[in-house]
């Protein structure tokens, strides 16, 4: 089988560019009214060079704590109130679900922007958002998730099961203390 080898994307972005510059190239008003031939570059000769320096990464990403970390499977598990898998890595979160023989459980912790994201759009939804004092510099519950602010981080845990949550508020705080303490 022949396989198909597709440009990259700067070779794209070149060619796609060479396209945008044809048209422009027949208002020189050449003699004859003809607009001069283009030159032709073929993409793989075309070096794109960028100007813009690489980011920077803040000084909070720099050194954000590792999701997995902050609670680990047996707290996952006391929290859920059943057994969890073990725990899916992703980037800043990390996340235990249940078995697929149930019972529906699930747990997610997220540091950093999506952990702050996470807790603005409950604010922005009119979600109830509880202060827990003597939490980390910040902390705040709702019936699902906390949200632990300390030494310039943020970190949320959210719990993903099939109760009352009433039933989750004690244990969702004693897991923000925990986050909060580790931070």
């Amino acid at each position: 089988m022949q396989q198909i080898r597709r440009p990259g994307r700067y070779a794209l972005l070149a060619g796609l560019l060479g396209l945008a510059a044809v048209p422009l190239a027949g208002c020189g008003g050449a003699e004859g009214g003809q607009p001069p031939a283009p030159d032709v570059v073929a993409p793989s000769e075309v070096v794109v060079e960028s100007t813009e320096a690489e980011p920077e990464p803040t000084p909070s990403a720099a050194a954000a704590p590792d999701p997995c970390a902050l609670v680990s499977r047996k707290e996952a598990e006391q929290l859920a109130g059943t057994g969890l898998d073990d725990a899916k890595p992703v980037r800043e979160t990390c996340t235990y679900t249940g078995p697929v023989t149930g019972p529906t459980a699930q747990v997610e912790v997220f540091v950093g922007d999506g952990a702050k994201k996470f807790l603005d759009i409950e604010r922005d939804l009119g979600h109830e958002l509880r202060p827990l004092p003597g939490v980390g510099d910040e902390a705040y519950a709702s019936h699902e998730a906390v949200f632990v602010h300390r030494a310039g981080q943020w970190v949320s845990v959210r719990l993903v099961r099939l109760n009352d949550p009433a039933e989750n508020r004690a244990p969702l705080e004693r897991v923000a203390r925990t986050v909060a303490g580790r931070l």
